[in-house]
């Protein structure tokens, strides 16, 4: 079979690719509380329609697991896409231009609403590139498999975590690619091989509360607090080795660039970017939320904060928690071990609630099927892409962390700077690209 003939394919039926997109972005996943069955469902009625065997997983409270696949042949080799389901919420939707579920087109150029960058154009179109196979009758020695999953924006147990340990393990992996918008404007797209880990910490301090008019009765929580926030800069989180070099991450950036003299001007005026590859260079904190007090003549006894830590690949979740808990001891303050502790008399409580270790597929530079995978994104993007790594963290950890896949990749349609902003929005271009990437990579890989 021709390649032309699965681009043209697309070509041809391009507006009826946009309104199933546009069908998607008008379906509420906000998470909380995800919602991701009403989805799931749509998704479903779509691919049977081109015959291709579909299941849902209901894990309950209106949430689903999505898995289909081109066939029943798993011997051959596998082909994974994944992409999330769930949205994170739309804020205050009276800044909202248009409103986030209605998936409006602006001169058939762009579609506004919550998703479409982050990340249901890149759902959207592994959806389309799997039904096109299928409707070609296009003739592979492999499998394609689509796990649309929900739970993503809040750690992605349910979903991603969840179709790997219950219904994926024993399906033999030989590279798979998570959907996230990889645009970085002003740069061509990228391809991400490795991301960040992450911790979220609620610490709380507790104090005794007492009349503020004899405040020296009772304890401060908030100062405890303070006296925390003021140090944390002491904490030793040990150090690594960044997976790849601030010069080589110049380099790989200015590949794209037809000399590097344009890189390094453009560069020196995009100060997103800059901070990006620092990013990529160090272990960062950032305490993003605080709340005491219960009334404003009441010394407070009780004091809560949120610190959120990203690591580099080398770098455990363990390391950030054992530091936290030496800098606290150290200022003289008890911890409370667990939850149901019988001690009163702990001063700090640390709860634990999100917990990503950073990943990295380090054997990508010899990689053969990385390097067909690029020159697909080339030719259809008439761009010279890159590899880069991410500074958030995403569902392919699950994936490399696990064993299951090492050849992970993130690539999709958007801008990475529009996701979770208001007014998101995505190129109706770009995401037709990225069904021709999707369907052409998996057509030369496969067959």
């Amino acid at each position: 079979m021709s390649e032309d003939l699965i681009l043209n394919e697309i070509e041809s039926n391009r507006e009826g690719y946009v309104k199933f997109l546009q069908r998607l972005i008008q379906i509420n996943t906000y998470n909380p509380p995800g919602n991701e069955m009403d989805l799931a469902v749509e998704i479903e009625k779509y691919l049977k329609e081109g015959n291709i065997n579909c299941e849902i997983f209901d894990i309950g409270n209106n949430r689903a697991n999505l898995i289909a696949r081109l066939n029943d042949n798993f011997s051959g080799k596998n082909l994974l896409y994944n992409g999330h389901m769930d949205t994170v919420p739309p804020g205050n939707e009276e800044e909202w231009k248009h409103p986030p579920l209605s998936g409006f087109i602006k001169r058939n150029k762009i579609m506004f609403g919550r998703g479409t960058t982050d990340m249901k154009a890149g759902l959207a179109a592994m959806i389309v590139a799997l039904k096109i196979l299928k409707t070609l009758g296009v003739n592979l020695s492999g499998n394609l498999i689509l796990n649309a999953v929900p739970d993503e924006e809040t750690g992605g147990k349910k979903g991603t975590k969840w179709s790997l340990e219950e219904k994926l393990k024993d399906i033999k992996c030989d590279f798979a690619i998570v959907g996230e918008p990889t645009g970085l404007d002003p740069l061509p797209r990228a391809i991400i091989v490795g991301e960040k880990g992450i911790v979220q910490v609620k610490i709380i301090t507790y104090g005794i509360s007492c009349h503020s008019s004899v405040s020296f009765m009772g304890k401060n929580a908030i100062y405890i607090m303070s006296d925390i926030i003021q140090n944390l800069d002491k904490i030793e989180i040990p150090a690594v080795k960044p997976p790849i070099s601030e010069s080589e991450l110049l380099k790989l950036l200015s590949s794209t660039f037809p000399s590097e003299e344009i890189f390094n001007k453009i560069y020196s005026e995009q100060e997103v970017l800059q901070n990006v590859v620092k990013a990529l260079q160090t272990s960062t904190k950032s305490m993003n939320m605080i709340k005491g007090g219960i009334k404003e003549n009441v010394v407070p006894d009780k004091c809560e904060a949120v610190i959120d830590f990203r690591l580099l690949p080398g770098q455990k979740s363990e390391m950030v928690i054992d530091a936290l808990k030496k800098l606290i001891s150290s200022l003289g303050y008890t911890i409370k071990e667990s939850t149901d502790s019988t001690s009163e008399k702990a001063d700090v409580e640390l709860d634990i609630f999100l917990i990503a270790d950073p990943s990295y597929w380090s054997n990508w530079r010899e990689s053969q099927e990385i390097k067909d995978f690029i020159n697909v994104v080339n030719q259809i993007y008439e761009k010279k892409s890159f590899y880069f790594l991410h500074p958030a963290t995403a569902d392919a950890q699950y994936y490399r962390n696990t064993g299951y896949c090492e050849k992970t990749i993130m690539f999709g349609p958007g801008s990475a700077a529009t996701a979770h902003s208001v007014n998101e929005s995505a190129e109706i271009q770009d995401y037709i690209n990225a069904i021709k990437v999707y369907a052409l990579f998996a057509y030369r890989f496969l067959k």
